[in-house]
């Protein structure tokens, strides 16, 4: 495996949970050992999209620990060749089969509106969703679809009884905090998911002084470091402008003076 995959599967699995026993969800996240296990040469990731190859890197961290077996993964679920939803993961902890549904996301502090709904503030870059959408859309649709008729013949296939399964999270993420409000309470998740901040594009003189890099999205979840090529603070500023005019929040990392490094989202709103 090259290192660049190496380094998405070690940041993934190491990556916190996104909230630890808060009342977020009614379902628990389940135990999932943030120590990456081993990957030799002969194990593949296919996926080249973020939430897939995440997918594929929990299955193969949750198939190395003791107890677990294996029973399926991205099982989808159709009515006359249409398909209307899937399973991420399917497997026993033990004795226990568990209904598994994955996520790893991306969340900044909402700083433009106020929300009723506290789990709302939290929004993705570029404002098209936000936690308490993705929770409602898996509690509402994700997790029910288990219980739906359709699925029945399936789990039958499978040797399940739905009554019998127990459904969990395993819901990851990144949080990022307004640069100027960088010591707010983020309760009820988890602190240890905060990883960076964000600013507006119109900020950006702010940081003449940095060199960036704009990591392709599969390495978001890499800690930066600094064997990466880095561009001036003229190239950036052209470079994400352009982004920005799309209405696209890029993530880059920045290196100071100092060779301290960080990341951020650079917004355009």
């Amino acid at each position: 495996m090259d290192l660049r995959t190496q380094l998405r599967y070690q940041a993934c699995i190491s990556t916190p949970p996104l909230w630890e026993d808060s009342g977020v969800s009614p379902f628990d996240q389940i135990n999932l050992s943030r120590f990456p296990s081993p990957v030799d040469d002969a194990v593949v990731f296919k996926n080249h999209r973020l939430g897939k190859v995440v997918e594929e890197f929990i299955f193969h961290q949750l198939k190395s620990q003791a107890g677990i077996g294996w029973i399926e993964d991205n099982l989808q679920i159709q009515k006359e060749k249409r398909t209307i939803g899937e399973i991420d993961a399917l497997y026993r902890d033990g004795q226990i089969p568990v209904h598994l549904e994955v996520a790893y996301k991306f969340y900044l502090l909402d700083s433009v509106e106020d929300h009723a709904e506290p789990l709302a503030r939290w929004i993705g870059p570029n404002r098209k969703d936000n936690l308490f959408y993705k929770l409602r859309k898996l509690h509402d649709r994700q997790f029910p679809l288990l219980h739906n008729p359709l699925t029945r013949p399936y789990l039958d296939g499978l040797d399940l009884e739905p009554a019998s399964i127990v459904q969990r999270h395993c819901f990851k993420g990144q949080l990022f905090l307004p640069y100027h409000q960088q010591d707010v309470d983020v309760g009820p998740l988890n602190r240890d998911c905060v990883a960076g901040y964000y600013f507006p594009y119109r900020e950006m003189s702010f940081f003449r002084e940095f060199e960036f890099h704009l990591p392709d999205k599969l390495d978001w979840l890499v800690t930066p470091h600094d064997d990466v090529a880095w561009i001036t603070h003229a190239t950036a500023l052209k470079t994400i402008g352009e982004l920005i005019q799309n209405e696209r929040s890029p993530m880059a990392w920045m290196k100071a003076n100092d060779g301290t490094l960080s990341k951020c989202f650079i917004v355009f709103w």
